[in-house]
């Protein structure tokens, strides 16, 4: 759900931004390769600066304005998938492009 909030708040940023000029997309795809399951969560809103990229899993790191956000969520995602379910959790980003996070699943 963090990952879908995110999507969502960051396409509605940009949305503010640029109005008629931009159309907002927030994605699920799911698929099976192999042995896990794959869902990926993408946007094409503003990206991550790649010198805060290594940062977005750490708890309390955000960039939403004070108020908007915790800092908790992709933090809690990250600990839930790869230590509860021993998963990975990965994003790619590209400035002004938008961003992908790509959750895999061992499949039982």
């Amino acid at each position: 759900m963090n990952l879908f909030n995110n999507a969502f708040y960051a396409v509605n940023e940009k949305k503010m931004l640029l109005a008629d000029n931009y159309q907002p997309i927030a994605e699920v795809k799911t698929r099976k390769i192999n042995d896990k399951i794959e869902i990926t969560v993408s946007d094409n809103a503003n990206g991550i600066p790649q010198k805060i990229i290594d940062k977005i899993f750490q708890p309390f790191f955000t960039t939403k304005p004070t108020g908007q956000g915790t800092g908790l969520g992709l933090s809690l995602a990250y600990d839930i998938i790869t230590k509860e379910h021993n998963g990975t959790l990965r994003v790619e980003s590209k400035e002004g492009e938008g961003s992908k996070f790509i959750i895999q699943l061992q499949f039982k």
